[in-house]
């Protein structure tokens, strides 16, 4: 009867679909408490920001060139995507395995996740505490799997079955819960605003823009891009949250004297604006990664003469605040145009998501060499001395941006009958266009009427 009976109790186990549904439950219990444990403090974060993080580091330039021209500017959220399907499935076995095989080995995959996020995490320097989060939400998705195993030692397979669904549903609305009100905190404690900002007036405002620079016509795109269209390409899964108190811009290197600008004295110095187009390497022909804004900021050749470059230094270094950086030739920033550290855009303080509280723009280079957002740093050196982040990966340390157009009307695989007007857009930064001609099937090559010009 006693052996009867311990065979009854361990007789049920949950199917492999309830033990797949257990493990990714358990999965989503370490991201809702380690996002709950993250915001506490700034500088912590959720695992799969880290992991995701450090797989953007190591991204070779062939996947982000795929990843651009398949997901555009919805690259990350396909990272993130494909992060969470990942590790979905690999919850589900570790589910499977937990619950329908062996604990132990179970409980190992889910410290094999841990090992993961705690190594993001440290390479990403971090710092110690910051792997709390991934350890605490690990600690909580094995303390699930346990609850959920224990199911199985009740009185019968029928009450146990019972007590399973109760858990797993449970465990959904305790993981909404404690997820929810992580992302809550964070977005309350840690989100920066911008509303308070206000730009100083510009020494010399540039006019409204004169009305045959915009032609007209329906389909085309405006001469400015609106702000909340302009194409954002970087290598930052989450926006980072840069406030202005304590925050500085350091300019070192092969100079004669440092210079730290806090962003009031930013805001102290002479503004200037000017109209400039930016461009993504990545963007494809008929592409939209290129935006075209007024863009306002101190000069950088003004805070290079104040410093006093090496005149054997040939690079400038921008350093973002998660230490991504950008390099470009000094003589980019000296000869004349209009390259700034940028605090405004449209007229407004830069919105978070292109580099609030600053960034630096040069005309006529393409962003992954110039284009530093969230700055921190300016460093003068040489292009022998250091590599910019996507140097190692295989790509060219001076990129000037190549003349391209676009026809934006008729949109792509529109049939048109009868008569069409054709218009677009045509860019050579730093260069002028002076004429663009259109070719219908194998017809001669006409020119197009062109707006006017308003700068380089």
């Amino acid at each position: 009867m006693i052996e009867e009976k311990a065979s009854a109790e361990q007789a049920f186990r949950p199917s492999r679909l309830f033990s797949a549904l257990a493990g990714i439950l358990a999965g989503a219990t370490a991201i809702a408490v380690a996002e709950l444990v993250a915001a506490f403090s700034p500088n912590w974060r959720n695992p799969l920001f880290t992991v995701g993080d450090r797989f953007i580091s190591v991204t070779p330039s062939w996947l982000k060139d795929f990843a651009i021209a398949t997901f555009g500017t919805n690259d990350k959220v396909a990272l993130l995507v494909g992060i969470g399907i990942f590790l979905a499935v690999f919850s589900a076995i570790v589910g499977v395995v937990a619950l329908r095989h062996s604990l132990k080995i179970g409980l190992v995959g889910i410290g094999l996740f841990a090992l993961v996020g705690i190594f993001s995490v440290i390479a990403g320097s971090g710092g110690l505490f910051a792997v709390l989060p991934t350890l605490l939400g690990s600690l909580a998705a094995a303390a699930l799997l346990i609850w959920f195993d224990r199911s199985a030692l009740t009185e019968s397979p029928d009450s146990s079955r019972r007590r399973f669904l109760t858990q797993l549903g449970l465990a959904t609305a305790g993981v909404a819960v404690v997820g929810g009100t992580g992302r809550f905190l964070s977005n309350t404690l840690h989100r920066v605003n911008t509303d308070g900002t206000t730009l100083p007036p510009v020494a010399s405002p540039l006019p409204t823009i004169p009305g045959g620079i915009d032609l007209g016509v329906p389909g085309n795109s405006a001469f400015f891009t609106p702000t909340a269209d302009f194409y954002r390409i970087d290598t930052a899964l989450s926006v980072p949250q840069v406030s202005t108190d304590g925050y500085t811009i350091r300019i070192f290197g092969m100079v004669d004297n440092e210079l730290t600008l806090t962003y009031e004295d930013l805001l102290r110095r002479t503004q200037i604006e000017s109209d400039i187009t930016m461009t993504c390497v990545s963007n494809e022909v008929g592409g939209r990664l290129v935006g075209n804004a007024r863009w306002q900021g101190i000069r950088l050749d003004d805070l290079l003469a104040e410093v006093g470059v090496d005149p054997s230094a040939d690079q400038v270094v921008g350093r973002s605040v998660d230490d991504y950086t950008c390099g470009f030739p000094v003589e980019a920033a000296t000869d004349g145009r209009d390259a700034m550290i940028a605090v405004g855009m449209n007229g407004e303080p830069l919105p978070l998501e292109h580099g609030f509280p600053a960034r630096l723009i040069v005309p006529g280079l393409y962003g992954y060499v110039s284009a530093t957002k969230w700055l921190k740093e300016i460093e003068i050196t040489t292009f022998d001395a250091f590599d910019s982040y996507w140097v190692p990966r295989g790509w060219a340390n001076r990129a000037p941006i190549k003349t391209s157009s676009r026809i934006d009307t008729p949109e792509a695989f529109n049939t048109v009958s009868g008569v069409a007007m054709i218009a677009g857009v045509a860019w050579a930064q730093t260069r002028g266009v002076e004429k663009v001609e259109v070719q219908i099937d194998d017809g001669d090559w006409t020119p197009a009427q062109l707006g006017d010009e308003l700068n380089e």
